[in-house]
């Protein structure tokens, strides 16, 4: 099931698109939980992306923390 929004981070809107699932994997969900894919994005620019396996880490802060909530809200 797929879950988009924006979260507002210290003054920074950071959107996202996650797709989770009711069960966990350890094969593809981030840390063997539900999120199988996530993307955030500040000002338009990609700052995470995670399909099925990392291809970008958040580097960021608002990027860090935006991850945080999301991983405890849908992981």
């Amino acid at each position: 099931m797929w879950k988009k929004g924006i979260l507002e981070i210290e003054g920074t809107d950071v959107s996202y698109q996650v797709k989770c699932y009711e069960m966990p994997s350890e094969d593809y969900g981030i840390e063997g939980g539900r999120i199988s894919k996530m993307q955030l994005k500040v000002s338009g620019r990609t700052t995470l992306n995670y399909d099925r396996g990392w291809d970008m880490e958040p580097e960021d802060e608002a990027s860090q923390l935006a991850y945080a909530i999301l991983l405890h809200r849908y992981n």
